[in-house]
């Protein structure tokens, strides 16, 4: 097995034993960058330089005897949102193509603090205000799109130019390219990551967390990632990790899965649905208790989602599309320029439903501890294609569809996980999403190591050249 083949876990262990080393790592990420970043467009800018530097540091604190945890020597890639200090952050808009920050984000400096090795800023839907990253490729499939807005992250993890990835998730943007790519993607508890030095799109919803190629990545991710950062006010403080292996190993006696009889499974691709009960399934044999449940107003979810996040993002960017308007691309202009035209009262009315909505999400959870359901209800769509058509006659746009299912853990500010079940008729993954209450990050963990081990697939790469 090559070197950018293994799993952050398993590289980090490799590292750990001196079998392998983080020049021989970083080496081999970026060959591999080389070789497929012109097919796939993951990365905006790319510092090999830099990360070989960093990596012949890695080492030589190795050698001293210096080591700074599981990341250190880890080469991985940080979305284009996220600033890093002399090294460009465009997020993707022809509004930031020459900006160039003076401070890393507090992720970024947790990051470098952990030892890890930046290999690049990857690409996003501008500004993170959309679900389709058109400019990156999907390594399973050309003609279908990567998904947003953390698409370059989510390929770059995917296709083995990074052993991990940070994006940004407002509406679903880590689940959603998660699922179409076949990784994990964690959004974490509503304020466990800072997002000081991330460019906003909707303060209220906006999340930083991992995409990885295994749920035990992402908590390894996590739990470098997780303190309290009083330059961003909506950071909270919780109690460090325990080991993931320990919680595999705790089994899944009296976990109670919830499985939704309303919502998630409407509107649903039927090989989505099965591959995702089937997981259930598995939980279930494992020694869980399905427990089925009924979401409670979801048919509010839509409205509030907008509702926050259209005038939020439309505030963040009301000067610069006063006076830049035509450097924002024509979807994001659009999007921008309806959100400002929504009233105060509506985005007060949103305000209240979410509060009812994440009260009853509440008590929803005194009974259950998990609830699994699709990440996304559908697969990668094809490239250009704008509406889904159901049986039932009815059509959502791909974006509302991608939406749908991802908006109720950003708007309770729930953890939520997504991670790979199966994969379609063409090939296409899927990919599960397991929600738990505030906080309750290891239970997601638990659950999703518990599927991983029940799957001989899981951690697997792209089937890419």
């Amino acid at each position: 097995m090559r070197p950018f083949e293994l799993t952050l876990c398993a590289a980090a262990e490799a590292i750990g034993s001196g079998e392998l080393s983080p020049v021989e790592l970083v080496d081999s990420v970026l060959d591999r960058c080389a070789a497929v970043e012109g097919r796939l467009n993951a990365y905006v800018t790319v510092v090999a330089d830099r990360a070989r530097a960093a990596a012949a540091r890695a080492e030589r604190e190795l050698r001293a005897g210096l080591n700074r945890g599981p990341l250190h020597g880890i080469p991985y890639g940080l979305k284009d949102l996220i600033d890093t200090a002399g090294i460009s952050t465009t997020a993707s808009s022809r509004l930031w193509q020459d900006r160039v920050p003076t401070a890393d984000s507090t992720v970024a400096a947790l990051l470098s603090e952990a030892g890890a090795v930046l290999v690049g800023k990857t690409h996003t839907h501008e500004f993170a205000y959309g679900l389709l990253t058109p400019q990156t490729v999907n390594p399973w499939a050309a003609q279908h799109i990567a998904g947003g807005s953390s698409g370059g992250s989510a390929v770059a993890v995917a296709a083995g130019s990074a052993l991990f990835a940070l994006g940004t998730d407002t509406g679903g943007s880590i689940r959603v390219p998660a699922a179409l790519n076949g990784v994990v993607g964690l959004k974490p508890t509503y304020g466990l990551v800072s997002r000081h030095g991330v460019a906003p799109l909707s303060w209220s919803l906006d999340h930083v967390g991992p995409l990885t190629r295994t749920v035990e990545d992402a908590a390894v991710v996590l739990d470098a990632l997780a303190r309290h950062d009083p330059r961003d006010g909506s950071s909270i403080t919780a109690s460090r990790a325990d080991s993931p292996a320990r919680w595999a190993d705790d089994g899944l006696r009296g976990l109670r899965v919830g499985v939704p009889v309303n919502y998630y499974f409407d509107h649903v691709d039927p090989q989505v649905e099965a591959a995702v009960r089937d997981a259930v399934e598995r939980l279930e044999k494992l020694g869980a208790e399905p427990v089925e449940v009924r979401l409670p107003l979801m048919d509010y979810v839509e409205a509030t989602q907008w509702g926050l996040m259209a005038p939020e993002a439309s505030a963040v960017h009301e000067g610069a599309l006063g006076h830049s308007s035509a450097l924002y691309g024509p979807d994001v202009r659009l999007l921008l320029e309806a959100g400002g035209r929504l009233t105060a009262l509506d985005y007060l009315r949103a305000q209240r439903s979410r509060v009812l909505i994440r009260d009853a999400w509440l008590r929803l959870f005194d009974g259950i501890d998990v609830l699994a359901a699709p990440s996304a209800p559908l697969t990668a769509a094809r490239r250009g294609q704008t509406l889904v058509h159901w049986p039932d006659g009815t059509a959502e746009t791909v974006t509302d569809a991608y939406v749908r299912l991802s908006a109720p853990a950003n708007i309770t500010g729930f953890p939520a996980l997504s991670l790979p079940v199966g994969q379609d008729a063409d090939g296409l993954p899927i990919g599960l999403q397991l929600i738990a209450g505030p906080l309750a990050e290891p239970v997601l963990f638990r659950a999703g190591i518990a599927v991983e081990r029940s799957r001989q697939a899981s951690g697997a790469l792209a089937p890419f050249g």
